[in-house]
């Protein structure tokens, strides 16, 4: 699927969430006088979604996945200063709540992750570099691998009909 808008990114949405939901729950009375906890808990959850628009804005692939690897790190200063909250006795009867959100910056993380993986794998520099000849190399590349996925598809339809062999 193509996506137009950073807005309309999955995982910037799960991202976007998360930090609204840090910045309401980070509020409550027990994160005063923990120093700049909630502040520093607030930034790095925003920093998530916020890399993502960046990255996604810039306009090459290599900017891109800079930025998504920027976001990557946030989630993981997320979860770290959830997984210390969780050995702070103050935070006790938060368990669940950070429990939920270590769970939240995972799947956000993985999900950058897969993303990453598969902006490592095309042979496109980015929008900002696109002229017609790139696009109809890409496009020319795109249709081949479809036609190949179809003949593959058609070669193992034809080997389950003959009970496994080909000749």
């Amino acid at each position: 699927m193509k996506y137009n808008r950073f807005e309309e990114l999955p995982v910037w949405k799960d991202a976007a969430s998360l930090a609204a939901d840090i910045y309401r729950w980070s509020s409550q009375t027990v994160f005063r006088g923990k120093g700049d906890l909630a502040n520093q808990l607030q930034r790095a959850a925003l920093s998530i979604s916020n890399n993502i628009a960046e990255g996604f804005e810039r306009g090459t692939t290599s900017e891109l996945l800079a930025f998504l690897y920027y976001a990557r790190g946030s989630a993981g200063e997320v979860r770290s200063m959830l997984c210390v909250m969780d050995m702070m006795g103050d935070f006790n009867n938060l368990k669940s709540e950070i429990s939920n959100f270590k769970s939240k910056s995972e799947s956000i993380a993985r999900q950058i992750r897969g993303w990453a993986n598969s902006l490592q794998n095309i042979n496109i520099a980015g929008q900002r570099h696109l002229n017609s000849n790139s696009k109809a190399v890409y496009d020319s590349e795109k249709r081949a691998d479809a036609f190949m996925q179809k003949i593959d598809k058609m070669v193992e339809d034809a080997r389950e009909k003959r009970g496994g062999a080909i000749v």
